[in-house]
């Protein structure tokens, strides 16, 4: 019913850089707090980078200062800027919507991989 729509997922050698987008419902984007995680293979997943409806945001310790979380509003998409990529980032990076108050929800996108070589 609700779709998160990612892209920008693909091959990038160490070093390098790519952007992973993702387009959500206004309705949800403008109330809901938005993020992306990722999970590699063995891996629980974990929180990469969020951002609230307010505009505050957060990261993972291992990715401060190397990935940024932005919003577009006026294309309701949520932007990853990833940069100085290292092999141990590949893994499949989702999407993620989440409210708390009255009721906690949360929608997920399909996922898009991403693949670091060294």
């Amino acid at each position: 019913q609700v779709q998160l729509v990612e892209s920008g997922g693909g091959l990038v050698q160490a070093g390098g850089s790519l952007i992973l987008s993702c387009s959500a419902p206004t309705i949800i984007f403008t109330m809901y707090a938005m993020g992306w995680y990722r999970q590699a293979p063995g891996k629980q997943r974990e929180l990469v980078a969020a951002i609230s409806s307010g505009g505050s945001t957060n990261y993972a310790d291992s990715v401060k200062g190397r990935f940024t979380i932005s919003r577009d509003n006026a294309k309701n998409t949520v932007n990853l800027q990833m940069h100085s990529l290292k092999p141990e980032a590949t893994a499949v990076y989702s999407c993620n919507a989440r409210r708390v108050y009255p009721l906690e929800i949360t929608y997920w996108g399909q996922g898009t991989q991403v693949t670091v070589s060294s």
